[in-house]
């Protein structure tokens, strides 16, 4: 695998910045995005109803845009996150992580023998079809995935001290509508129990070296989640930014 520039930011404890992609299932789309400036693009297939062919399509097109491809998937389960890898993805995010017993899934589902039990297939397109020093291409694979564990549950919040100590969890995400749906506060982003979830989080991350993530809908929450301390940052998804351009537009114009 390629190096992974927003991992190893991560790693020394800088912030990365990207985007998600929910609608636009476009061969230019990771290039527009690198353009504007995005370290990373998280290509959703949890609720799009993508499938992996588009998937495919998508991680073959951000070859060469300089920007980290990375992937959603639906569930913990094997088949969902080896396939993503397998087509190209140098990461995944995995949604409603509630245990260590699942995150531990995860790091061995994504990571090869003797770490985890992921299928060896060489000279595809996780190694760009070159299929050579295959020891050298599992070992950079292990080194260079990304891989994020979706907070969204009170159940996961409870038990986030054991998920952040999983060695190769490199990033616990918090996705705040679920997670305050989970609590009964429902779209409450100032609720009191959301704030203290939010924490609980974040003081798991510092205790064990992994970084916080975060989807912000606008700059203002996007900073507000950076001064917080959260350091991988998703501004918006392809559908929010277009809306809010074109009705930010629309209005102009109109008036």
């Amino acid at each position: 695998m390629k190096s992974n520039p927003v991992k190893q930011k991560l790693a020394q404890g800088q912030v990365a910045l990207g985007t998600m992609v929910f609608e636009f299932a476009s061969t230019g789309i990771a290039r527009i995005a690198a353009g504007a400036g995005a370290e990373f693009v998280i290509f959703d297939l949890e609720h799009t109803g993508w499938s992996l062919e588009t998937i495919r399509m998508m991680m073959a097109t951000a070859g060469g845009s300089g920007l980290v491809p990375l992937v959603r998937v639906p569930a913990t389960e094997y088949h969902f996150v080896a396939r993503a890898l397998d087509v190209g993805a140098m990461g995944l995010m995995v949604p409603m992580v509630e245990s260590a017993e699942q995150a531990r899934k995860i790091v061995e589902s994504a990571k090869y023998p003797p770490r985890g039990r992921r299928g060896a297939a060489f000279a595809m397109a996780h190694d760009d079809y070159r299929g050579a020093d295959l020891v050298g291409s599992m070992r950079s694979a292990d080194a260079e995935g990304l891989l994020i564990a979706q907070i969204e549950t009170a159940k996961g919040v409870e038990q986030v001290e054991a998920i952040a100590a999983v060695e190769g969890i490199d990033v616990l995400w918090v996705g705040q509508f679920d997670l305050t749906n989970s609590l009964g506060v429902a779209g409450e982003l100032e609720h009191p129990l959301y704030h203290a979830a939010v924490e609980q989080v974040l003081a798991a991350c510092r205790r064990h070296g992994r970084a916080a993530g975060f989807m912000a809908g606008t700059v203002e929450q996007g900073r507000a989640a950076l001064k917080q301390g959260f350091r991988m940052l998703a501004y918006s998804g392809d559908i929010g930014i277009y809306h809010q351009a074109l009705r930010d537009g629309l209005a102009a114009l109109r008036g």
